[in-house]
C-alpha cells in the first residue's frame, strides 16, 4: 500500500480507501461485510470512510463492530453529515449548528470511538448560513471529535469560501470528496485547480464508474444478474446515466490498454484517477472480500503518459468533463 498526505495537513492516508456506501448495512450481510473490512485491513488499508445517512446509520454501526479492537492511532476514519437521518424531521437534515453537533456524537457513538480524523459536508446547505456552518465545525474540531473537516461535492466558488472561513476560525479543511472517473471528469477544470491553491486533496467516489468501467457490462446486452445495473435500491438510479450502448462500446477500447498494464479493467480504472496529483485517495467499496484484494492493486502503479493518451483516445467525447455538473447536480434545497 502506497500513502498519501491529506491536503496541506502532515496525516497521510491510504491511496486506496476503503468505503462502505450502498453495501454495508443494507445491500451486504454484517459478516460477510466484517470480512469486507478485515480484508481491507490485510491489504494494508488504514483508511475508511462513511457517512451518517448510508443506511441510515446503519453502515456506520456496521463499520464500528468491523473496526472493534483495532489500534485507532493506526487507523485513518472519516464520515459525514448533511442528508437525513433517523426518522427524517425538519432538523434531522442539513448543517445547522443543530444537526452538526448533534449528528458528530451519533457518528462517534456508532463508530464506537472518541473522534473521527475528517468529518465532512456532505454537500452544500443552502438554506444555512456558512458561517453557522464552519463555526460548528470548527468548535466539533476543538471539542476533539473531529481532527480535520473536509467537504463532499462543492463546488470552487463554495470551496474557497468554505475554506476561508475555516482559516479565519483556525480549523483545517483540507479535502474534497466528489466523483471522479475516467468517464466523469467535471472537478478537472475548477475544483482541482482551487483545491492544488488552497492546499485540499480530493478523495474521489466511485472510480470505477458504479461498475462500468469494469467492462462487464456490454453494448447490446442486458446487464449481469445481481449487478449494481439491476440493483433497484439505488444502484441502478445512480448508473444509469453509463448504461448506453455508445457509452458501453468505448469502454470496451480500454482492455487492450489495461492488458497492456497486466491490470484488469477495475484495476485500470482505480490507478486512473491516482495519476491525478492532488488526489490522495480512490474510494473503493465492496460486497465480497475477493473485491478488496484485486482493487489493491491498483496502489502504487503509475500509466505512462503513452497509455494516458490512449485511454483519451479511446473514450474520446463520452467524457462527462462539464465544471457546472457539479453545481446541477447538488441538492438546490434540503430534501425535507
Amino acid at each position: 500500500m502506497e500513502f498519501r498526505y491529506l491536503g496541506a495537513s502532515g496525516m497521510k492516508i491510504s491511496e486506496i480507501t476503503y468505503g462502505n456506501w450502498l453495501t454495508h448495512g443494507s445491500q451486504v450481510e454484517n459478516d460477510t461485510a466484517t470480512r469486507c473490512v478485515r480484508a481491507a485491513l490485510d491489504a494494508g488499508i488504514t483508511t475508511f470512510d462513511t457517512a451518517d445517512v448510508y443506511a441510515n446509520t446503519k453502515a456506520e454501526t456496521v463499520l464500528g463492530e468491523a473496526l472493534k479492537g483495532e489500534r485507532r492511532q493506526s487507523l485513518e476514519i472519516f464520515t459525514k453529515v448533511y442528508w437525513p437521518t433517523g426518522p427524517g424531521g425538519h432538523n434531522d437534515v442539513g448543517l445547522s449548528r443543530k444537526h452538526i453537533l448533534e449528528s458528530i456524537d451519533g457518528s462517534l457513538q456508532r463508530l464506537q470511538t472518541d473522534y473521527v480524523d475528517l468529518y465532512q459536508a456532505h454537500r452544500y446547505d443552502t438554506e444555512t448560513p456558512l458561517e453557522e456552518t464552519m463555526q460548528a465545525f470548527a468548535d466539533v474540531v476543538r471539542q476533539g471529535k473531529a481532527l480535520y473537516i473536509g467537504v463532499s461535492e462543492w463546488t470552487a466558488e463554495q470551496l474557497r469560501a468554505g475554506h476561508a472561513l475555516a482559516k479565519e476560525l483556525g480549523v483545517q479543511l483540507i479535502s474534497s470528496q466528489p466523483q471522479y472517473s475516467m468517464l466523469w471528469r467535471v472537478i478537472e477544470d475548477e475544483v482541482v485547480p482551487a483545491s492544488r491553491e488552497l492546499g485540499v486533496s480530493q478523495i474521489v467516489w466511485s472510480p470505477v464508474a458504479q461498475g462500468v468501467l469494469t467492462g462487464k457490462y456490454k453494448p447490446g446486452q442486458e446487464p449481469p444478474a445481481g449487478s449494481r445495473a439491476t440493483d433497484e435500491k439505488g444502484g441502478a438510479n445512480m448508473i444509469k446515466r453509463f448504461m448506453n450502448d455508445t457509452v458501453l462500446e468505448r469502454v470496451q477500447r480500454l482492455q487492450p490498454v489495461a492488458d497492456e498494464l497486466g491490470l484488469s479493467m477495475a484495476q485500470l480504472a482505480v490507478a486512473w484517477v491516482l495519476q491525478n496529483d492532488n488526489v490522495a485517495a480512490a474510494l473503493i467499496g465492496a460486497s465480497r472480500p475477493e473485491q478488496v484484494e484485486e482493487n489493491v492493486k491498483a496502489a502504487g502503479v503509475t500509466i505512462p503518459p503513452e497509455l494516458l493518451s490512449r485511454i483519451d483516445e479511446a473514450l474520446g467525447d463520452v467524457v462527462e468533463r462539464d465544471p457546472g455538473k457539479t453545481a446541477e447536480t447538488a441538492p438546490q434545497k434540503r430534501p425535507v
